[in-house]
């Protein structure tokens, strides 16, 4: 909802909100500033969680990713996000290799690496995740409630609770968003599973991720499970297709989350 311009006013409502932290895109970091940033997030008493990277798509993107981790560990963030190359573009070994190096180079830096499982990405379904994990020494995983619906054992009920259990021992760090799929959402998917990236498929697959409370998925079932798994770290609301009011939006998923989980 915040561009790089917006940094200091964004983390401002989120700290008005009451979230304790916050996940924020390296490029937006280093367009603003890293020192700028690092200055904002104290001020209002925030804790970076997770610096994103770009998406790997080349070498250089690669690259870049290596040679900011210094960067991301003097900021504090305990973690950085990987984002996978887009499907079909490239072999699972230049994968596999790509998110070696710059897992080698995080854990160098003392950040922990987490890839990014994602709709129309390298990364998507249940067994390419467990095939990268499996892969790459010290390589962790984001789960997003969203992105893993279209691929799990229970699609299409709202149930992604099958992902928290067979990825329980790879969490490190949860997306949360709930997803109202429109009416060719199947049809959709498939067709970016083939790396078909035709227009329409690409917005209706996107475009049916929505604020927490207003889709199918049960938050009350997903935070069961991530709590029956053990996990205790942190959640990070993803709020997508909303460009207006977005101190509001950000206010009202807090809500129903806080109401979900107690915290």
């Amino acid at each position: 909802m915040y561009g790089a311009e917006e940094i200091e006013h964004a983390l401002g409502d989120i700290a008005a909100c009451r979230y304790d932290g916050v996940e924020i895109g390296i490029e937006k970091i280093q367009a603003a500033g890293s020192g700028n940033v690092d200055r904002w997030i104290d001020d209002y008493g925030l804790e970076l969680y997770l610096a994103m990277g770009e998406w790997i798509e080349t070498e250089a993107a690669v690259q870049r990713m290596v040679d900011v981790m210094p960067m991301v560990a003097d900021l504090g963030a305990e973690f950085v996000g990987i984002l996978p190359p887009q499907r079909g573009r490239h072999d699972e070994s230049t994968v596999e290799g790509w998110l070696s190096r710059i897992s080698d180079a995080a854990l160098d830096a003392g950040v922990r690496p987490l890839v990014h499982h994602h709709g129309a990405t390298a990364v998507e379904q249940p067994d390419e995740i467990r095939r990268y994990l499996d892969a790459v020494d010290g390589l962790e995983l984001v789960f997003d409630t969203a992105h893993y619906y279209p691929y799990g054992d229970n699609y299409p009920s709202g149930d992604v609770t099958d992902g928290i259990e067979r990825f329980a021992d790879d969490i490190a760090y949860v997306h949360l968003k709930d997803i109202d799929p429109v009416k060719d959402f199947t049809a959709n998917r498939d067709a970016l599973s083939n790396a078909d990236f035709h227009l329409d498929n690409v917005i209706n697959y996107f475009r049916s991720f929505i604020d927490l409370g207003q889709g199918i998925l049960d938050f009350e079932e997903i935070y069961g499970a991530l709590s029956d798994a053990g996990y205790d770290g942190h959640y990070t609301i993803e709020i997508e297709n909303q460009t207006e009011k977005p101190l509001v939006h950000a206010k009202e998923n807090y809500d129903v989350w806080r109401q979900v989980s107690g915290d």
